[in-house]
């Protein structure tokens, strides 16, 4: 594996990390499970699964959407690095993207609790950004991997979000969100600058060729 597809790949775990969130799930997901203790390992892994395949799709869907509406990647770039930045921003300044959990009557684990809680918009349309740079076979194989990667990593912090939350307490949970939001800004910024720089590069050689 070369460096440049590597690099992809430590990208798309990391963004896609970043903007699922496990840690600011897990206390939406205990208390959508409250009452369910003995249920809530099954109810983790149905939302893992779900969330999974809605990330699946969005991926494949991906470039399929960017050829029918002539949309290039930079310009998705360019919104998904904005996307990223606000998303950051907001948990760096401690404000709780995902909705508050509600009462939940049935079984969560598919709706709300794996889409839109674990798999919300901005995880979704990060998946469609790095689906939209995924040029080759072994970049999209790198991608499907970091998915995967990025749920396990998920599910195994909600499997574990009881004993999670009463060690990390709110000022733990608080930290590692607001690290998660900085990593989360970053990223979006770099994309942002990304999707700027070919841009600015396209509009340079059509002015040099004109």
């Amino acid at each position: 594996m070369n460096a440049a597809i590597a690099d992809f790949g430590i990208v798309a775990f990391s963004s896609l990390l970043g903007m699922l969130n496990p840690v600011g799930a897990a206390p939406v997901f205990l208390a959508m499970t409250h009452g369910m203790a003995r249920d809530r390992h099954r109810v983790a892994v149905r939302a893992s699964i779900a969330a999974l395949i809605a990330l699946i799709l969005f991926a494949a869907a991906g470039a399929a959407v960017f050829r029918f509406f002539g949309v290039t990647v930079p310009a998705f770039q360019i919104v998904g690095g904005l996307l990223f930045l606000t998303s950051g921003l907001k948990n760096l300044n401690g404000v709780i993207t995902d909705s508050e959990a509600e009462v939940v009557t049935g079984d969560p684990s598919v709706v709300p609790l794996g889409i839109p809680v674990v798999a919300g918009a901005g995880s979704l349309s990060t998946v469609m950004v790095l689906s939209g740079q995924a040029r080759t076979q072994i970049d999209q194989a790198v991608l499907a991997g970091a998915i995967v990667l990025a749920m396990v990593a998920t599910l195994l912090v909600l499997l574990a979000a009881p004993f999670l939350i009463n060690r990390l307490g709110n000022k733990g949970q608080e930290i590692i969100i607001r690290l998660t939001g900085l990593l989360t800004a970053v990223i979006g910024v770099q994309f942002i600058i990304n999707g700027g720089t070919t841009v600015l590069k396209d509009l340079l050689r059509a002015i040099q060729a004109g």
